[in-house]
């Protein structure tokens, strides 16, 4: 098993009461859960419930409005109280973050890109860590070519790379399956899974219920920016989201 930089300090990921607010519109509100070293846990809810302004507050993209998170011994952000411990800098060094913006260039070539990012964090040899990226997605006969030439599928497989080129112990994705046909599905999956195997923490948004079905060991189901059910290893997925759902309305 590789050893992802960092992931000594960030072996867990705890969310404690997290809120945030937007005026008087509570997107997020008393939100605690945990996530372990070596996992997969699924954010899962409907449009509206939360989700995305979750994981840009575990991107440090948005400051909570009040509530902690605690990236194992690394660092813990507060709300309305400033972070402790590792700079923002050397935080986000050990977050990757793959959401609706791909955030590639599509005018660059994929190597282009990645070597780009590689080099945007501190990468010693940026070419050499933009191939290593280029092999791990099965893209390095395509590594010349502008990403604009790409199927959705292939552009995916290299934001994901871009997301990862700094080696993350947490990685954080918002619906990762939209727009890909089913090969393409099978390969992310087949990348989460390797990824979880070494040893890192993952975050997956998605709506896509019976793509992943097996792949999550934790799922977190929000309703109305609430946590409304915590479930260990889910199985059956749809239905158990859909009971949730329901007993969320009542």
């Amino acid at each position: 098993m590789s050893d992802p930089s960092g992931a000594g300090e960030l072996d867990t990921l705890v969310v404690e009461g997290l809120a945030r607010h937007f005026g008087r519109r509570r997107a997020v509100s008393q939100v605690s859960f945990a996530c372990r070293r070596g996992s997969i846990v699924g954010l899962l809810g409907p449009n509206g419930a939360g989700k995305s302004t979750l994981l840009a507050m575990l991107a440090t993209l948005l400051r909570p409005t009040s509530g902690t998170i605690r990236y194992g011994s690394l660092a813990t952000i507060a709300g309305g109280a400033g972070r402790t411990g590792a700079t923002a800098a050397d935080l986000r060094r050990r977050i990757g973050m793959l959401g609706h913006d791909l955030f590639l260039y599509p005018d660059l070539t994929a190597r282009e890109n990645l070597a780009f990012f590689a080099a945007l964090y501190g990468a010693g040899d940026a070419r050499r860590a933009a191939h290593r990226a280029l092999e791990r997605a099965a893209l390095a006969d395509r590594g010349d070519d502008p990403v604009s030439s790409f199927s959705r599928g292939m552009r995916q497989r290299v934001a994901l790379e871009r997301a990862l080129i700094q080696d993350p112990p947490l990685l954080l994705l918002d619906e990762p399956f939209t727009g890909l046909d089913d090969r393409s599905v099978a390969a992310l999956m087949r990348r989460l899974s390797g990824l979880r195997e070494d040893g890192r923490i993952l975050l997956v948004a998605t709506h896509d219920l019976d793509l992943v079905e097996g792949l999550f060991d934790e799922a977190v189901f929000l309703r109305d920016g609430r946590v409304v059910e915590l479930a260990s290893q889910p199985r059956a997925l749809r239905a158990l989201y859909q009971g949730v759902m329901a007993r969320g309305r009542s």
